[in-house]
């Protein structure tokens, strides 16, 4: 049998954080292999093409604004970490951005002055409070390894005493990167808060295709190997160790260490039972939150407006519910993001003179899952037309300015991007220092807690400076 090769570490998955792991460690000259078992990189953050369209998947923009030369940013510090230059990531500004409740609403834009203001307008009365807790946010050591575990809506019912502003603060960061139910823990409504709130969304002018390029580029031009269509079937495991991958097509790597952006229940899953006392962490199951997406193109002017927002959050409740809904979707609350209504639009769907706008809601994984085949496809077309009558209200009639459209639900979530159930933002309990019961091997990205895409990056840069550099984060 030839023997197997050997790498100083293997990277499971070609997500954001794995390509930035896998970055950092080839700049310094390990020798690193990243699998991705798809044939396309970016994991939950990637593309497709569909009738002669290119459409994004995953989150609707990127947060973490920061200008070119804003130094000690979160986007700063990682685009140091993976030297890259600023105008690589070629990135345009919201427009603004709303928060939609029933009899209030609560506009914001890349300049925190602005949230400021809509709160002091909207509830005057509550504005020394609001600042109070963005006090306690900035105060907060959100990104320590041991960050005090705390209820956010338990810090915000002690510091803010009108619920409906509660509720509209809460919403965004809880569909942005929150696993659990009903509340988040502080520490990542804090780093959510900062990222959405003081500073802002952004996405990339021409969609994840070419910034995913890039970083692959970045990657391969640092010494690194990376196989696409290429997927672990089993990490083989012996005195609480990784010793070698197993791969779909039987041949086995070996290597010093493993970082897995796969996901802590896929990875563990991966782990064989090569010894008897085989680790089993009881925290590695798939969380409760997962979501669908209805994309739609209609004629540009359809969707124009004269001061047309990028993202809307939109609760039809003053309460406003995140949990699984144990149904196909929970009609009260949805994320409708128009991708073009950033500063610049892309340029080829200015071309066509088409729009996009995507609705997310929050749906249940069996509840899709239990459906045969003909039923799911039924189901589908149902809910895209569900979709589309809910955007009448805000946009009038779609229907006959309807170019095309697309529905994903969370079968679809775990098809593509091997996530169990669908679980978006992973497991509910994540591993802020990215260990797991094997000693060489580590998490990135979603698990590991960074959530959103400058978050998996700098996940993944994090985690490969602790645990072959010794670098804490910081």
């Amino acid at each position: 049998m030839k023997p197997a090769e050997k790498y100083d570490a293997i990277i499971v998955g070609a997500g954001m954080s794995g390509l930035a792991a896998g970055i950092r460690l080839a700049h310094y000259g390990r020798k690193v292999a990243i699998l991705e078992c798809h044939h396309r990189i970016g994991g939950m953050n990637s593309w497709y093409r569909r009738a002669g369209r290119e459409f994004d998947v995953g989150l609707h923009a990127m947060t973490n604004f920061s200008r070119p030369g804003e130094r000690g940013r979160p986007l700063d510090k990682l685009l140091r970490q993976l030297r890259l230059p600023y105008r690589n990531l070629d990135l345009v500004e919201q427009n603004h951005s709303l928060i939609s409740f029933p009899g209030a609403e609560l506009r914001f834009s890349n300049d925190f002055r602005e949230l400021e203001s809509a709160v002091a307008d909207r509830f005057p009365r509550q504005i020394d409070s609001f600042r109070r807790l963005v006090a306690k946010i900035d105060e907060f050591p959100s990104l320590a390894f041991d960050a005090p575990r705390l209820s956010a809506r338990r810090v915000l019912e002690a510091t803010i005493a009108e619920p409906l502003l509660r509720e509209m603060i809460i919403c965004p960061l809880m569909y942005y990167g929150n696993p659990a139910e009903h509340d988040m823990q502080f520490a990542q409504f804090c780093i959510m808060f900062q990222s959405i709130f003081q500073e802002g969304f952004c996405r990339p002018r021409n969609g994840m295709r070419p910034l995913l390029e890039r970083l692959a580029e970045r990657y391969r031009e640092a010494g690194g190997e990376l196989y696409t269509k290429c997927g672990v079937r089993r990490l083989h495991t012996r005195n609480r160790q990784v010793n070698e991958a197993e791969l779909d097509d039987g041949r086995r790597l070996q290597a010093e260490a493993v970082l897995s952006c796969a996901g802590y229940p896929e990875t563990m899953a991966l782990c064989a039972d090569d010894e008897a006392a085989a680790p089993r962490p009881r925290d590695a199951v798939p969380g409760p939150m997962s979501f669908l997406e209805a994309i739609f193109v209609c004629d540009r002017p359809s969707l124009s407006t004269a001061d047309a927002p990028s993202i809307i959050f939109q609760s039809e409740q003053a309460e406003f519910s995140f949990r699984n809904p144990r149904q196909r979707a929970d009609q009260n609350s949805a994320v409708i993001c128009l991708p073009d209504n950033f500063q610049v639009p892309e340029p080829a769907w200015q071309e066509r003179n088409e729009a996009r706008v995507r609705v997310t809601r929050i749906a249940d994984y069996q509840a899709w899952a239990r459906l045969p085949a003909a039923e799911y496809r039924q189901a589908k077309q149902e809910m895209l037309c569900a979709q589309l009558r809910s955007l009448s209200c805000r946009f009038g009639d779609l229907e006959p300015h309807l170019q095309a459209s697309d529905l994903f639900t969370p079968l679809t979530v775990e098809r593509y991007t091997g996530r169990r159930q669908g679980a978006i933002y992973g497991t509910t309990e994540k591993q802020r220092n990215g260990r797991t019961p094997f000693e060489n091997l580590f998490l990135c990205g979603t698990d590991q807690g960074f959530l959103g895409i400058v978050g998996a990056l700098l996940s993944g840069v994090s985690m490969a400076n602790l645990h072959f550099f010794g670098k804490q984060p910081g």
